[in-house]
């Protein structure tokens, strides 16, 4: 699973109206129009961000709660300190957020000229393209999974609910394969839907 292998300042918008309206006329907040209108640079791709952002901060959740039988017995890991705390929370905030940058428009899936890691065994970034052109829409519910799963992690450590945490990482790790078995794995699942988001 764990193999995946600026805000320019807003503008002011003024709605003017005439002095007969015909109606209540719906408007997007200031706030999401401005958004929309942002030049976006997604300048490292989707390979990238699985590497430096949604790997390492799955990975470190997964390993500072987690139940380890070792030859001395059971041992139980979890956060004990602030700190130990207040880094467990900045990996779920950044495996959140780096869900939102992994649907941001524009976002390759590798640089030109990238190679598959193990051909054969993982499709080849312009394979992988492929797929997600043909139906962006997926990939966009996946993300969304993932970004369900990490958020139930983040309220459990803000909770410090170590059992919930343990059930959250176990989520993530199904969001993620989930999205692998499409996008990656070519004999493994090619073509699946992406699993229904909470409501």
């Amino acid at each position: 699973m764990r193999k995946y292998f600026l805000f320019p300042a807003a503008g002011i918008l003024l709605f003017l109206s005439g002095c007969k309206s015909s109606g209540p006329t719906e408007t997007k907040p200031a706030a999401t129009a401005a958004a929309d209108a942002v030049p976006y640079r997604p300048t490292s791709t989707i390979k990238d961000l699985m590497d430096s952002e949604v790997d390492p901060s799955a990975d470190y959740i997964w390993d500072a709660v987690a139940t380890v039988i070792t030859e001395k017995g059971i041992d139980e890991r979890f956060p004990k300190t602030a700190k130990e705390w207040q880094e467990i929370r900045r990996r779920a905030v950044t495996l959140v957020e780096a869900t939102n940058l992994l649907i941001m428009p524009g976002r390759m899936v590798a640089h030109p000229g990238e190679k598959s890691e193990n051909p054969g065994i993982e499709l080849a970034p312009e394979e992988i393209n492929a797929i997600l052109e043909k139906d962006r829409g997926t990939f966009v519910k996946h993300a969304l999974a993932l970004n369900d799963a990490a958020m139930n992690v983040l309220k459990a450590i803000d909770a410090k609910d170590k059992e919930k945490i343990l059930d959250g990482g176990a989520a993530i790790d199904e969001a993620c394969e989930a999205c692998h078995k499409i996008y990656w794995y070519p004999n493994d699942g090619a073509g699946k839907q992406a699993p229904s988001l909470k409501k």
